[in-house]
């Protein structure tokens, strides 16, 4: 696995992991990375520097790396957001035009709702699947 830090042609800034360099290149000529914040798929590499691994990180896979950062990143989400089910667009909108108060949600979303809040510069981005906290239990 290989990290990269990556820009969008707006200037955001963020993170993907890819299986090998090869990977990068052909999902981007593909138009698959995307960027988090706005869904740009005008990416390209960031400047990095080097991570030279000490030999006590050397033990620690990329694969075992990522887990456990996707699990504190769950984690900090169940424990600090509120889960808003498939209502998700409506309270962020609402939040977004002061009807209701602000507060950080996590929910589910159609596609077409999502584009239609970036659209409207609602701020809210998509969680890959590793970093999404599974949905509580509804209780009858």
């Amino acid at each position: 696995m290989i990290r990269y830090a990556l820009i969008c042609d707006h200037e955001h800034e963020f993170e993907a992991w890819f299986r090998n360099s090869s990977d990068y290149d052909e999902q981007a000529a593909s138009g698959l990375v995307e960027c988090p914040l706005c869904a740009s798929t005008a990416v390209r590499k960031a400047v990095m520097a080097p991570n030279v691994a000490s030999p006590k990180r050397r033990k620690e896979t990329p694969q075992k790396m990522m887990m456990e950062m996707a699990g504190k990143v769950r984690a900090h989400i169940r424990d600090n957001f509120d889960y808003v089910g498939d209502q998700f667009a409506r309270e962020a909108r609402a939040m977004h035009e002061g009807d209701t108060p602000h507060r950080d949600i996590y929910g589910e979303t159609t596609p077409e709702e999502a584009k239609a809040l970036a659209e409207d510069g609602v701020p809210c981005a998509p969680l890959p699947a590793p970093f999404a906290p599974v949905p509580p239990k509804r209780v009858n």
